[in-house]
């Protein structure tokens, strides 16, 4: 009998975490009625990141955590108030990129039933390591 393969890479890996659907509900728009009553959103956050070899060994101690990311996130929405989607995007991008090993980073909200006869509206945004000047957004955010 072969004994399993082991995975054993020469380089870094880069990996990716994606959350999906996560519906959360916060007071987002201008209008009187949105200012007053919390309304739903559901974000979409996909993060790639320097995945360290040592958790193939399953060093959890080494790995992104992204039950943390995903709480901080849930904080950040939930006890925010905000205007436009495009703050409300920065501020989720801006979590979704704090850790050192996060490369890129994507988060798309949508707010359903902002529009009569659509589903919903959304708005994404894209964080990138390295590349400064792309989103003055992120420095207002926080």
């Amino acid at each position: 009998m072969t004994q399993p393969r082991v995975f054993t890479p020469n380089t870094g890996l880069l990996a990716k975490i994606s959350v999906r659907n996560l519906r959360l509900r916060t007071f987002i728009g201008f209008n009187p009625e949105e200012r007053e009553k919390k309304q739903d959103v559901v974000i979409n956050i996909d993060i790639r990141y320097r995945m360290p070899r040592a958790v193939l060994e399953d060093r959890v101690e080494e790995a992104l955590n992204y039950k943390v990311i995903t709480k901080n996130v849930i904080r950040c929405v939930e006890q925010g108030r905000f205007l436009l989607l495009e703050k409300l995007v920065a501020d989720v991008l801006a979590v979704c990129s704090d850790h050192p090993d996060i490369c890129w980073s994507r988060v798309t909200i949508e707010k359903p039933h902002a529009l009569r006869f659509a589903d919903s509206v959304s708005l994404t945004l894209e964080y990138e390591r390295g590349a400064s000047a792309q989103y003055p957004l992120l420095e207002k955010a926080s």
